[in-house]
C-alpha cells in the first residue's frame, strides 16, 4: 500500500546546497574544521554525502537555487502516545532525476536529534544561532506553570501561550531580555516565599533554535518554519517521550536512520529519510 504524504510547508536553497542536519549541532560546524558551507559544497559537487565532525552530522545535497523546495512527510503512529510522528521525510530538489539510473542511491543515515532536525540552506545556516548562542534579536519569551501557576497567574498576569493538543504554560511572549529576567526575579521570589517549590519558570531567548521550535507549537507534527541568513528554513522538533522510546542514545545506540535519493513519480529528484514504523509487537522493524 502506498504512503499518504501531508505537506510540511518549503525551504529555499539559493546557493544550491540543501542540508538535512542535526539542530543541536548547526553552529558547531566551525570547532572541528572546516565551516558547514564549504563541507556541503563539496558533498554537492559529488552528488550528495554524509557528512560528520565529532558530534555534528548532515547530509548535503544539490538542489535547485530559484524555487521554493516542497518537504512532505508520511507518518506513523508513536509508541508514546499514539499520535502521528515523522515515517518518511521527502525534500523536493527541483532537479530532474539522472536518467542513468532509477535505484536510490543512499547517502547513508542520520539519527533523530532529541533537539530537532533543520532543513536549509548551507550558506544561509551559517548565520544559525543555536542553543548556547548568545547572539538573538533581544528578546526573550517568559513562561511558567505547576502546581501554583493558578496562584501565580493571579498575582502576576501573563497570557496562556497555545500548544498542539495541550493546555500550555502561562508568560509572556517577546519580551526585551532584561525585562523577563526581572519578571523571572519576581515570580522566583513569591514562589520561595509562599511555597518554597511547586513553580516552574523559565526564560527562552529567541536564538533560532528556540524561534523554530516556537513556531512549531501549533503544528501537529512538531514542524515550524523560520527565516535564517536571508533562507526559508525548517526545523523539526520532536516529542521528548517518542524521542525517548524510538531514538534515545541515537548514533551510538545504532538508532539511525537510512538517507537516499531517490526519483519521483513525475521525473524529479527527492532527498527521503525513513524512520521504520514502530513494532508494537515487540520491536522496531
Amino acid at each position: 500500500m502506498s504512503e499518504t504524504f501531508v505537506d510540511l510547508g518549503s525551504v529555499t536553497a539559493p546557493s544550491g546546497v540543501l542540508v538535512l542536519g542535526m539542530a543541536s549541532w548547526i553552529d558547531y560546524w566551525p570547532e572541528p574544521g572546516q565551516p558547514l558551507a564549504e563541507r556541503a559544497r563539496t558533498a554537492a559537487a559529488a552528488g550528495g554525502a554524509h557528512l560528520r565532525a565529532e558530534q555534528c552530522e548532515a547530509v548535503a545535497v544539490p538542489a535547485a537555487a530559484d524555487r521554493p523546495l516542497r518537504v512532505r512527510a508520511s507518518t506513523s503512529p508513536s509508541p508514546f502516545d499514539g499520535e502521528p510522528t515523522i515515517a518518511t521525510l521527502e525534500i523536493a530538489l527541483g532537479l530532474p532525476w539522472p536518467a542513468r539510473t532509477s535505484e536510490p542511491v543512499s547517502l547513508g543515515d542520520l539519527p533523530v536529534d532529541r533537539c530537532g532536525m533543520v532543513i536549509g540552506d548551507a550558506t544561509g545556516l551559517e548565520a544559525w544561532t543555536g542553543l548556547d548562542h548568545e547572539r538573538t534579536d533581544g528578546l526573550a519569551d517568559l513562561t511558567y506553570w505547576g502546581r501554583y501557576a493558578d496562584d501565580a497567574h493571579a498575582r502576576f498576569g501573563g497570557e496562556r501561550i497555545a500548544r498542539y493538543g495541550a493546555v500550555g504554560p502561562h508568560g509572556w511572549l517577546d519580551l526585551p531580555i532584561a525585562e523577563a529576567a526581572a519578571r523571572a526575579a519576581e515570580l522566583t521570589a513569591w514562589r520561595d516565599r509562599h511555597h518554597g517549590k511547586g513553580l516552574m519558570v523559565s526564560i527562552d531567548q529567541h536564538n533560532d533554535h528556540y524561534r523554530f521550535q516556537r513556531a512549531a507549537w501549533g503544528h501537529p507534527l512538531h514542524v515550524g518554519a523560520i527565516e535564517v541568513g536571508g533562507c526559508q528554513v525548517l526545523g523539526l522538533d520532536w516529542d521528548q517521550g517518542d524521542h525517548s522510546i524510538r531514538h534515545h542514545g541515537e548514533r551510538e545506540w545504532g538508532q539511525v536512520h537510512p538517507v537516499t535519493l531517490a526519483a519521483d513519480p513525475a521525473g524529479g529528484a527527492v532527498l527521503r529519510w525513513t524512520i521504520p514504523p514502530y513494532d508494537f509487537d515487540g520491536s522496531d522493524a
